[in-house]
């Protein structure tokens, strides 16, 4: 039998949010509102990225883009080249 999935309106994300911050205790509100604390803190979570996006000035976005575009080439390299040292790794174990 498959979990079902409870399904929260953005509206009630946002009470269940509000609640939280104004009473320091999302263990309460979950418990109060029949849900998992955890959903309360991954909802304050996304709430305060969202936010914290919002709150940047547009030269910021796109100086942090770059940054990202910058870490992420780095990022692919190394894979790469950690893929590749795998391979080699990989070959000298079975000779």
């Amino acid at each position: 039998m498959k979990n079902k999935r409870s399904q929260y309106t953005q509206e009630f994300k946002d009470h269940a949010v509000q609640l939280a911050k104004e009473f320091k205790s999302p263990t309460k509100i979950g418990k109060q509102l029949g849900i998992n604390e955890s959903n309360i803190r991954k909802w304050i979570k996304e709430r305060d990225q969202d936010v914290e996006l919002k709150a940047m000035s547009p030269e910021a976005s796109m100086d942090e883009l770059q940054r990202l575009r910058r870490e992420n080439a780095e990022l692919k390299k190394v894979n790469h080249i950690l893929k590749a040292a795998a391979a080699v790794f990989f070959q000298d174990q079975f000779k």
